[in-house]
């Protein structure tokens, strides 16, 4: 049976909400499962925005290259200069032949400042396109060692990702002190509905050793959205450090193997 056009504009905004603006609220998940198994869960919330609509954001709470309590700059990002994002995002994609299939909407998934400090483990450039199907995805990802490294991830033949694909990069970048440089990532990228998740495991031959999602639920980004995440998690990005360095001693009170860090990767990008 054929859908009505109600049904078909319907299903047009349910498959184009995914590029609106938006903030999540979920929960973020370690697990370690080699020498001292250790896992553990704690809430989170980040925000999805459409690059080509950032600067036209008007949002209670939220600044946008202006303090708030929240704020969002470009200096956090990018080539964390300042400059425009799309432009060097495209620039990055030219240098691996991928701007053609990267025609529409480029989401960034990431936390904004909070009380005017910030600190992303990790952010997610998912790149469109022009029919708002997903074909690669930038992660940048920073330590506490205040470096940074870009793992370009997507299919050998660029086709479309889909919710659930694995998609592999080698690890040349160095994070926690309690593994070694070594080994591959596996991303995983899942959409049900308003539900976001990105899933990261690390493989070293051909073992599991670590587990690591981030999820959450897409609400619309507004005033009501921004006042709920003040109320429940003020100072979550002072807690994003804190948990870090708990779980680090932690591990080092088992004595789990502390490795040293290397000299960051010459390149800024891989894949």
């Amino acid at each position: 049976m054929s859908k009505t056009p109600a049904a078909l504009g319907a299903d047009a905004a349910a498959g184009a909400a995914h590029l609106q603006p938006a903030v999540c609220f979920g929960a973020v998940m370690h697990e370690r499962h080699t020498v001292a198994n250790n896992r553990f869960v704690y809430p989170c919330a980040f925000l999805r925005l459409p690059l080509s609509r950032i600067d036209d954001l008007k949002v209670p709470l939220l600044g946008i290259e202006r303090a708030n309590f929240f704020s969002f700059r470009r200096r956090d990002h990018g080539a964390r200069d300042g400059s425009a994002l799309l432009p060097w995002l495209q620039r990055v994609l030219d240098t691996y032949g991928l701007r053609a299939v990267c025609d529409g909407e480029v989401v960034l998934q990431t936390m904004p400042r909070v009380f005017g400090y910030v600190f992303n483990p990790v952010s997610f450039w998912f790149c469109h396109d022009a029919s708002g199907a997903l074909r690669v995805v930038l992660a940048q990802v920073n330590n506490t060692f205040g470096e940074r490294h870009n793992y370009l991830v997507h299919h050998a033949d660029v086709r479309a990702i889909e919710s659930g694909d694995a998609l592999r990069a080698r690890k040349v970048f160095h994070v926690s002190p309690f593994f070694p440089l070594s080994g591959e990532y596996r991303f995983r990228f899942e959409r049900r509905g308003r539900v976001h998740a990105v899933q990261i495991d690390l493989w070293d031959e051909g073992v599991l050793q670590l587990s690591t999602r981030i999820g959450g639920r897409a609400e619309v980004l507004d005033g009501h959205a921004m006042r709920r995440w003040l109320l429940r998690q003020p100072f979550m990005t002072l807690g994003v450090i804190a948990r870090i360095h708990w779980q680090a001693l932690r591990l080092a009170m088992r004595r789990v193997r502390f490795h040293r860090k290397p000299l960051p990767p010459q390149e800024e990008t891989s894949r």
